[in-house]
């Protein structure tokens, strides 16, 4: 019984590492969700050519209107640049004109090097 105990608490703690290992949005939007919406961007961002997926524009479209307050949009930016930076040979001109070519309209560009604490 007492080694029934051990097990599952190393199995809580097993959790909790993987789980400190995910990064967070520091808004209400969780960096899961956040992923999950450009997920079908990243082909494009690595390609040569061809339209943009619709599905990602429809995912950049709900983050940004989901995205309402300050912190909601910085934490979407600082996952979205973890993420960016976890994916070598995107094409950064693309990363930048995305959200335009989307039909959003942002205030700032979206880059590897942004300093998500400017953006409002």
């Amino acid at each position: 019984m007492a080694s029934t105990l051990v097990v599952k608490v190393a199995c809580m703690a097993m959790v909790c590492m993987v789980l400190a290992t995910i990064p967070l949005a520091h808004g209400a939007l969780p960096c899961g969700q956040v992923q999950y919406s450009v997920a079908s961007c990243f082909g494009y961002l690595r390609g040569s050519g061809g339209p943009i997926p619709r599905a990602c524009c429809n995912g950049i479209k709900t983050l940004n209107s989901e995205a309402k307050t300050t912190p909601d949009r910085q934490g979407v930016c600082t996952c979205l640049k973890s993420v960016v930076s976890r994916f070598p040979g995107l094409n950064p001109a693309k990363l930048a004109a995305l959200p335009a070519d989307c039909g959003v309209n942002l205030p700032y560009k979206v880059s590897p090097s942004i300093d998500c604490s400017t953006v409002k």
